[in-house]
């Protein structure tokens, strides 16, 4: 099984059970990538952006509150 489809048609397969703990190491292997970039971006630099724009709404007394949700 190396293909996406091949891996989608046999979830389909899985018992309720079974799906719902593939679905858990799924997400968490997402999470496990999406932390793995974030802290390559952050330490190339990437995000650097951010605290300057978050810097210079700062010092123009500019920043605004998360939005309610």
């Amino acid at each position: 099984m190396s293909t996406v489809e091949e891996i989608e048609q046999a979830a389909e397969q899985l018992a309720p059970s079974d799906f719902v703990r593939f679905a858990s190491w799924v997400s968490a292997r997402h999470h496990k990538l999406w932390t793995q970039q974030m802290e390559r971006d952050a330490d190339e630099g990437t995000l650097d952006f951010l605290f300057d724009e978050a810097d210079a709404e700062r010092k123009t007394n500019s920043l605004r509150d998360w939005p309610k949700k």
